[in-house]
């Protein structure tokens, strides 16, 4: 197999296995986890598997003063979308929402030309109107039913902040950090807020059969450490572009888990709705210089399905 070939392979395996939080969380949900306690286990049991991937990559563990500043205010970043990504799932479905929270390199490229004078091309904007077409079908069904508001804006308030977070972090001096440091502290960061709002609400919820910390396991190990690792050797082999591109395979396989797996329906309209979102994001990256910004760190939060309410 040549370098190209396998930096396709691994952009979508990175794609896909981050993709499969579903399959691994729906049971600890079903088993009465919430959504907090879970994504606090996923954050705690990532932490010692990264640092033992950064041990064995010859990088130490000391990051400068200056940093841990930008690094906490990342994490915070990185635990708000995380937590407005997790109350979204409970007003709609899975692939969806995937679907919706991928427009986030539409609005880093919207930040990179309003706050970084960066030149507004006509195809940005040729993307967002297809984007934005791609979102009206989504939100009324063929049947006059609509998404839910509440979902739609936290699944946006997601995505938002998650650009926000790319940004900062690229126009900071952790862009000279190694990528799995930088992870390693931000969900450090991030574990703290966690366990705030844990302490809040007064409990923290455990899964009550034994096999199901597995779940747990898994949720830290395939798409985080293996997207991680991945993502790193697809950069490597094929370059940033092409990995973001492929990117799109992730709320490609969300959508595919929750019609095959979990029982969710797909009309045509919101299949039409879906490919132009991922199209007009794919454009975005594919004809600007923010793919750099796009692949250096992989979204880490579980796409997880919750009942309706």
């Amino acid at each position: 197999m040549n370098d190209k070939a396998k930096g396709y392979l691994f952009g979508a395996i990175s794609a896909i296995t981050y993709g499969m939080n579903p399959l691994f969380a729906l049971p600890l949900y079903s088993d009465g986890m919430e959504p907090i306690s879970v994504l606090f286990f996923r954050y705690i049991f990532a932490i010692p598997m990264l640092a033992l991937l950064l041990y064995f990559r010859g990088h130490g563990f000391a990051v400068e003063r200056k940093q841990i500043f930008p690094l906490s205010v990342l994490g915070l970043l990185m635990a708000i979308s995380s937590i407005t990504l997790f109350k979204s799932y409970l007003y709609m479905d899975v692939g969806i929402a995937s679907t919706l929270l991928f427009v986030y390199p539409i609005i880093v490229a919207f930040i990179m030309v309003f706050f970084f004078k960066e030149k507004l091309s006509v195809q940005i904007v040729l993307c967002l109107i297809l984007a934005l077409t791609g979102i009206a079908l989504l939100y009324k069904a063929e049947d006059g039913t609509t998404l839910s508001a509440t979902g739609t804006l936290l699944v946006f308030a997601s995505s938002l902040s998650y650009a926000v977070y790319i940004v900062l972090m690229n126009k900071s001096t952790l862009n000279r950090v190694p990528t799995i440091k930088v992870i390693l502290y931000v969900l450090f960061f991030g574990s703290i807020l966690l366990t705030g709002v844990l302490l809040f609400q007064g409990a923290i919820t455990l899964p009550t059969r034994p096999y199901l910390w597995l779940n747990l396991v898994a949720l830290a190990v395939f798409p985080t450490i293996i997207s991680l690792v991945c993502t790193t050797y697809a950069i490597k082999y094929i370059g940033p572009t092409p990995t973001a591109i492929l990117g799109a395979l992730e709320p490609v396989t969300a959508v595919i888990f929750g019609i095959t797996i979990f029982g969710e329906t797909l009309s045509v309209r919101e299949c039409i709705g879906l490919v132009l979102i991922i199209v007009a994001v794919s454009m975005v990256v594919a004809g600007s210089n923010i793919s750099d910004y796009l692949v250096r760190i992989r979204k880490m939060f579980p796409k997880l399905k919750f009942p309706r309410r």
